[in-house]
């Protein structure tokens, strides 16, 4: 049985001190529903070294562990998840190599997006940026609280369903607007990552 779409994922990035799975072990104890493993800098070897360590940390708080972009080593450590971003294998090879049980979720920035996706077979869609941000190279078009209300309100009325997690330069007080607009989730990394790093020191 395929788990719960998460409605909170964090999503780490390189860190001076913590490592990626140091930063899923710290989100997880705090409360995180969901993490994504995001090494863009890394080889094979550290990210499966990472995430494996990252799945322990999931799996003792039964939270959800999900993989960026990589098919394999999400399958290699049976992780509960993977994202795909709009020009990596689409989903539907994804999932004829990972199976039913796995959540997978793509990128989009526009509804037409959102559609392709969909057909692929995406569990969720992640739909952003909300705003400018740091952490991501090669930015899409900011799509802001505006954006998702247009979106969601053309889905309403093309009655297409699917869940959508905002995404990109997200601040902890802006979570409750944007599910209250109708998104089903967020993903954070940069607000959240600095609360982990004062936990860390608790």
């Amino acid at each position: 049985m395929q788990r719960a779409i998460p409605k909170i994922q964090y999503i780490t990035q390189d860190h001076a001190v913590l490592s990626h799975s140091m930063q899923a072990k710290l989100a997880f104890e705090n409360g995180i529903e969901a993490v994504q493993i995001r090494m863009k800098n890394s080889s094979k070897e550290e990210i499966f070294e990472e995430a494996s360590k990252a799945l322990q940390y999931a799996n003792d708080q039964k939270g959800t562990l999900i993989i960026n972009d990589s098919i394999e080593i999400a399958k290699e450590i049976g992780a509960h998840a993977l994202h795909l971003g709009l020009k990596d294998t689409p989903i539907d090879e994804a999932r004829k190599i990972l199976g039913k049980e796995i959540i997978i979720g793509g990128t989009a920035n526009t509804l037409n997006d959102i559609i392709l996706q969909k057909s692929r077979g995406a569990d969720y869609v992640g739909v952003g940026p909300f705003r400018h941000t740091t952490t991501k190279k090669n930015l899409s078009t900011i799509v802001g609280m505006e954006g998702y209300q247009k979106i969601l309100s053309e889905m309403n009325e093309k009655e297409i369903e699917i869940p959508l997690v905002a995404v990109g330069g997200i601040l902890l007080d802006e979570i409750e607007e944007l599910q209250h607009a109708g998104m089903h989730g967020v993903a954070i990394s940069g607000a959240l990552l600095k609360i982990l790093n004062n936990h860390k020191h608790d």
